[in-house]
């Protein structure tokens, strides 16, 4: 996001009076913050002690997984999961509304070792995903940490030029439709919910198992894709 910024249109470029949207915008969006922040302060200070664990233990066994936080990140409170992935989403969309499709820095020449170096650890940026995904039903993992480490892997194969059919036109429907597969999968889900339960996000339980793997495996392979398509398309033109 912080290298996008190199593609927005330079002060001199919009106009004679550079230090004019700071003027007008920088005190509303101090007030903002603060006010935030006190919210958030004061909704903490609000928590019951000594928190909500006795509550999560008592719905386990009906959310499908055995570990507390996946309970909660993908059934108790799966509607700000299913946000954080939309926010991620339309992170996306704002970098790539920026400007044309540039091609990222390949230094495969100036650095001949990266393209040994990524097909070194490619297995384990295969491996240590799964594992992550599988954990996530007993222990602490998930999608996120599996898309992050996934993602790692695959900006190290854009490094190494290695991924170039994300820069190919005939297969951008194909790389739009993988971006928001793991959203479209959570609405469907969510959806599907409402119509058996009368609940949006509200799993069946002899069907909740299934349908959190299904959500974990689409939303960490689309979070992969994500980070990728950021660094992608957020780098600043040379």
């Amino acid at each position: 996001l912080l290298t996008a910024l190199g593609r927005l249109p330079s002060a001199a470029a919009v106009g004679s009076h550079p230090q004019q949207w700071h003027r007008y915008w920088r005190y509303p969006a101090i007030f903002a913050a603060c006010v935030g922040a006190g919210w958030l302060a004061w909704g903490v200070q609000r928590l019951p002690r000594p928190g909500l664990a006795a509550e999560v233990t008592a719905k386990l066994d009906a959310t499908g997984v055995s570990h507390a936080v996946t309970a909660v990140l993908l059934n108790i409170r799966a509607l700000d999961t299913l946000l954080e992935v939309a926010v991620m989403l339309g992170a996306v969309m704002l970098v790539w509304s920026l400007g044309p499709a540039l091609r990222p820095f390949a230094p495969a020449t100036s650095l001949p070792g990266l393209p040994a170096l990524s097909r070194l650890l490619h297995p384990l940026f295969l491996l240590v995903p799964t594992y992550l995904l599988w954990r996530g039903a007993h222990a602490p993992g998930g999608a996120f940490p599996a898309g992050a480490v996934l993602g790692a892997g695959g900006i190290l194969l854009l490094l190494a030029d290695r991924v170039g059919w994300m820069q190919q036109p005939r297969f951008k429907p194909l790389l739009r439709l993988l971006l928001v597969a793991g959203l479209a999968l959570f609405l469907a889900v969510g959806l599907g919910g409402l119509l058996l339960t009368g609940t949006f996000l509200a799993i069946p339980q002899a069907l909740a198992k299934s349908a959190i793997l299904a959500v974990e495996v689409a939303t960490a392979l689309s979070i992969a894709l994500m980070l990728m398509a950021l660094y992608l398309y957020g780098e600043p033109a040379r």
